[in-house]
């Protein structure tokens, strides 16, 4: 199979990986496949260009965008394939239902997991891929395991779901780690997380409360507010006002 080839089944079956093509330079045309788990096959014609692909790649895979790189006098074309983005929701509460719908109606795949399976139903969120009865580490590890493109939003009140799911989260590869709650729970959820062990620079990976300043109110406004958040986060900006933005309104790739 060419490495064309197989770039396209991956992409086919929903998969992640990167294939480097020289698109000027002495080897043009020369590719270099690159997979989710690091492995490689193909040549750009130098090690120094094969080191220089991997790198591109590897961080390119995970920013999710295809660009072209130069190398000294060589250009390089990234192209990259990836899945959907995951939102895995704790709590199966009403605001999980509305994120859920959200997060699918924007083209990502939302998990929604808690351990009590008389909420834990699918009936009750029929947007998720998939709907976990299960405690947090059971749940992690039906979704696939978590990844640089998870994204994980902990949305119930019960400091055993609450605690469980973050403890695994934040010693995690995870893109994003948000939990609600007031700032006086917030606070603590901290002191109990750090009883527990969690190093205080980890916890400063939590977005808490979470979501942006949207004034929510309604489980669908409180959605939209974790959403934006979401794809800020996912998109490297900061969520703020457009008419106050001086930058590029859209990022360009290649």
């Amino acid at each position: 199979m060419s490495l064309q080839s197989e770039f396209a089944d991956i992409a086919s079956g929903d998969g992640r990986a990167a294939l480097v093509t020289v698109i000027a330079g002495p080897s043009i045309g020369a590719k270099l496949l690159v997979r989710a788990d690091g492995s490689t096959d193909g040549g750009l014609g130098t090690p120094e260009l094969d080191a220089a692909g991997v790198d591109a790649a590897e961080e390119l895979l995970w920013a999710e965008r295809s660009e072209t790189r130069e190398v000294d006098a060589t250009t390089l074309f990234v192209d990259v394939v990836a899945p959907a983005p995951r939102l895995v929701i704790f709590g199966a509460v009403d605001y999980a239902a509305a994120l859920a719908r959200l997060a699918r109606a924007a083209g990502w795949r939302p998990f929604v997991c808690d351990p009590r399976s008389q909420f834990a139903t699918a009936a009750r969120f029929p947007d998720a891929e998939e709907v976990i009865a299960a405690w947090p580490e059971e749940a992690f590890a039906r979704v696939g395991g978590i990844d640089r493109a998870t994204y994980i939003a902990v949305l119930t009140h019960d400091p055993k779901l609450d605690d469980a799911a973050l403890t695994i989260a934040l010693r995690s590869d995870a893109a994003y780690v948000g939990a609600m709650g007031s700032r006086r729970a917030q606070a603590q959820r901290r002191e109990r997380l750090l009883a527990a062990g969690i190093e205080e620079e980890l916890l400063e990976r939590i977005a808490a409360p979470i979501g942006l300043d949207l004034g929510a109110l309604t489980p669908e406004e409180t959605a939209l507010s974790i959403m934006a958040e979401v794809v800020a986060v996912r998109n490297g900006r900061e969520g703020g006002r457009l008419s106050r933005s001086a930058g590029r309104i859209h990022e360009v790739g290649a």
